[in-house]
């Protein structure tokens, strides 16, 4: 890099500071007055550039991705360090390093996965790599890119990408449409569709369309159109927020083999204003549990699952890269019922609970990774 910026952690945790990049955030800590009472935010970590996902791993550290390719593990009590060797990617456009996912048999296999943008002849796609992290936590080791959607995509919009584990093992993995609206409805691609392989790439047999000719066999849900954000309910039920276009943004319970309808229905319009599809509603195609209009552009989705705050319990948290928010999501129908907001909540890129039961966020605004809990 030209310019050498600063990464630092927060005292109040007792970690250490590096110098490795970007310009540090100006929020270090604030109070939030939310529905359940004051809630003191905490910067964790600050400078990064352009922060993407991260993960919590068994033993307390913390994984993150930064999109432009580098991994860091933060060691709480000695500091952060760039791990060596990360996933080769393709940087374009919205691509680049995207998602990492610590499975729950991390503390034995020592392996992550990571989906990414790969160079695919003159374009470009979402694929999914695992590396194995050394004991030190140093390096990542034994790259193999397990998959990646079929090519045909270019320009470096849409590549979706979050990656969940089953409850069966087996791992979902968002693809968006790439910016080509149609190809959300064709098969024969995995734009546009969430996705269901095992961790090493294959496809499960009891997947919708394994027996069908002309579909890729991975697909597991689509007609979708970004999806950014998801999540495993109590019950290992998936669930996905996703961009639309201006209004439209969706939460989607995700059920086997369902057409969600991007772009022939949604509850947007195209950026010029021009109507999309056929409507709002079709035969044979789901109805997404809630919406957005105006698009908050939700990115990052957390179930709160046994939390601290009773009052919480199983609802939905989604980030705003929009407007600068965490939705609380609760009720049947499903609805936002909150916004939590402050200096700190500047475009919200990734949403988790941490195994300490707080709410955890990264701020692309802000470059910073923060924790909130009540006061």
């Amino acid at each position: 890099m030209s310019v050498m910026r600063r990464l630092t952690l927060s005292l109040s945790l007792m970690l250490s500071s590096a110098v490795l990049s970007p310009l540090a955030a100006q929020v270090t800590a604030e109070t939030i007055e939310t529905s359940a009472g004051a809630m003191q935010v905490s910067a964790v970590v600050t400078g990064l550039d352009e922060p993407w996902s991260f993960g919590f791993l068994p033993d307390g550290k913390i994984v993150m991705t930064e999109r432009g390719g580098r991994v860091l593990q933060v060691t709480p009590g000695e500091g952060v360090g760039v791990v060596q060797s990360p996933p080769e990617v393709h940087i374009d456009g919205q691509g680049g390093l995207l998602d990492v996912l610590v499975p729950r048999d991390f503390a034995q296999s020592r392996t992550l996965f990571f989906t990414h943008a790969k160079r695919q002849g003159r374009g470009s796609g979402t694929a999914v790599t695992k590396a194995v992290l050394s004991a030190d936590g140093s390096t990542l080791r034994n790259h193999e890119t397990i998959f990646e959607i079929a090519a045909g995509s270019s320009g470096g919009r849409h590549f979706g990408s979050r990656l969940v584990e089953a409850r069966d093992g087996t791992l979902f993995v968002t693809v968006g449409d790439r910016g080509s609206d149609d190809t959300a409805q064709d098969r024969r691609l995995h734009n546009g569709s969430v996705l269901r392989i095992t961790k090493t790439g294959e496809v499960p047999n009891d997947n919708p369309f394994v027996n069908t000719d002309g579909v890729q066999p991975a697909i597991w849900s689509y007609g979708h159109r970004n999806p950014q954000g998801a999540a495993l309910d109590s019950s290992g039920q998936l669930w996905i927020t996703e961009h639309g276009a201006r209004g439209g943004d969706e939460v989607n319970r995700i059920e086997k083999g369902v057409n969600y309808g991007w772009p022939i229905i949604s509850y947007g319009t195209h950026y010029s204003g021009r109507r999309i599809g056929e409507g709002t509603e079709k035969p044979g195609m789901a109805q997404p549990e809630t919406y957005w209009d105006p698009s908050i552009a939700p990115s990052g989705l957390a179930f709160y699952i046994n939390g601290p705050i009773a009052a919480w319990n199983n609802d939905l948290f989604a980030g705003s890269l929009k407007f600068d928010y965490i939705s609380r999501l609760s009720g049947a129908p499903l609805r936002e019922v909150e916004q939590i907001s402050g200096d700190s909540t500047q475009r919200l890129r990734d949403v988790r609970q941490g195994p300490d039961g707080a709410i955890w966020f990264l701020s692309v605004g802000n470059g910073a990774l923060y924790r909130l809990a009540p006061s």
